[in-house]
């Protein structure tokens, strides 16, 4: 079980337009923000994306980079992009199925074509946001096994200031005996 304060498992995976993306050469002032979606067969993650997209500036603003990633390949991840009409989010694709694992998330069997006729693929990985330090520990996660239910990014925005102003600490990581 991944917690707060630990290193953040090793991510690698291809982009579009931006390269590869390489979680160790990452070099945020304060946090990595990495989305993990679900793939362009999820509606709601189109949804999520858009909102993580209109945000993506002010995670700017507070020393926080984004990224979304799915185990999509390039031309789903693409058509995902253009969807959400992304300019400042990086769109990383190919995440593999036990490197999902690896970070946590849940894996679901596909149940065929989704609501908006879009077949899913035959295991994706569910949603996950994390907030990696520039340490590449783990800050922040919040790991679902639905699609539905997600951490609000405007929220995220406003506790982002508080936790700079307060020098926050990650909370969660105790993993003793209760």
């Amino acid at each position: 079980m991944l917690t707060p304060r630990q290193k953040a498992p090793d991510l690698s995976v291809e982009t579009l337009g931006f390269g590869r993306f390489v979680l160790a050469d990452e070099t945020p002032h304060r946090f990595t923000l990495i989305c993990f979606y679900r793939g362009l067969h999820c509606p709601i993650c189109a949804n999520y994306l858009k909102e993580l997209e209109r945000h993506t500036p002010a995670f700017a603003e507070r020393g926080v980079t984004t990224i979304a990633v799915s185990s999509d390949n390039e031309e789903r991840a693409r058509s995902m992009a253009e969807k959400v009409g992304a300019s400042a989010l990086r769109f990383g694709y190919g995440l593999s199925l036990p490197k999902a694992r690896e970070w946590g998330l849940y894996i679901s069997a596909s149940r065929g074509k989704t609501s908006i006729g879009i077949e899913e693929p035959a295991l994706f990985s569910e949603p996950g946001v994390f907030l990696i330090r520039p340490d590449k520990t783990i800050y922040y996660l919040s790991v679902q096994s639905m699609p539905f239910v997600r951490p609000n990014f405007g929220e995220m925005v406003q506790a982002l200031d508080f936790v700079i102003k307060n020098n926050y600490p990650a909370r969660g990581e105790f993993t003793g005996a209760v």
